[in-house]
């Protein structure tokens, strides 16, 4: 299974071209994002392979609430008796999954651009069709330090959604992005660091100004939500979003 340590008590999920993550903490484990329906039983093999245990999920938290970063969180919400944190301007979609803003005709894209077919079909085979809404969830208490595993910074970074935001750990000089910034578009299959296109993209142009929340951060590694670590630093993967734009 493809669980790497990403970062000091970081761990990657890639399933389906769609990251989680798990951040340890003196014991307790915060899952960051959920995957798809079908991530539900790599992430509980992930937790045994770092010798960790269900029960020591203490929280999850999203950094958004598009299908394909809650797939498993109502089952979560279930079964580990766990709250869910997200931003309230994405408690709607996180309750409707397949009703969430974007800026263009998600149909055009597997067409213009082919890359994507095999992405998309991965995610569709993983349970991105099927994905269950949650409710119930608990607010971010606005930017800034939490008392949640790993004591990750909120960073609110509108655009992809209204309500996307991403985690700052600055004692592991670590930035998990979301969708912020991403180094694989699924829609598009591009590598790189980039923005999501607006086929699930709300507002690109504030999706751009995000970055520069993003940048202030200064940490070295970026953990995004699709695609693989960035290391050379956020700052440089920001300027590389910059230069590509929207699409």
């Amino acid at each position: 299974m493809p669980i790497t340590e990403v970062a000091d008590r970081v761990h990657r999920i890639e399933h389906a071209y769609v990251n989680v993550y798990l951040v340890e903490d003196e014991g307790r484990v915060l899952l960051v994002d959920t995957g798809l329906p079908k991530s539900w039983g790599l992430i509980a093999l992930a937790l045994r392979r770092i010798g960790r245990r269900p029960e020591d999920v203490a929280a999850v938290a999203l950094t958004h609430a598009h299908f394909d970063h809650t797939g498993t969180a109502a089952r979560a919400q279930r079964r580990l008796s766990v709250p869910i944190w997200a931003h309230t301007e994405d408690f709607y979609i996180a309750a409707h999954p397949y009703r969430y803003a974007h800026e263009n005709l998600r149909a055009v894209y597997p067409l213009r651009y082919p890359g994507a077919v095999r992405i998309l079909g991965a995610m569709a085979a993983a349970g991105a069709l099927r994905v269950e809404g949650v409710e119930g969830l608990v607010p971010f208490a606005g930017e800034g330090p939490t008392d949640l595993p790993g004591r990750p910074h909120v960073v609110f970074t509108p655009g992809h959604t209204y309500g996307h935001c991403a985690l700052h750990l600055p004692d592991r000089d670590v930035v998990l992005s979301g969708d912020a910034l991403v180094t694989l578009d699924p829609y598009t299959g591009h590598p790189g660091p980039q923005i999501i296109a607006g086929a699930a993209t709300a507002d690109s142009a504030q999706a751009l100004a995000s970055l520069d929340k993003l940048a202030a951060t200064g940490a070295a590694t970026v953990l995004p939500g699709h695609g693989p670590p960035w290391t050379a630093g956020v700052r440089t993967a920001v300027e590389l979003a910059r230069e590509r734009g929207a699409h």
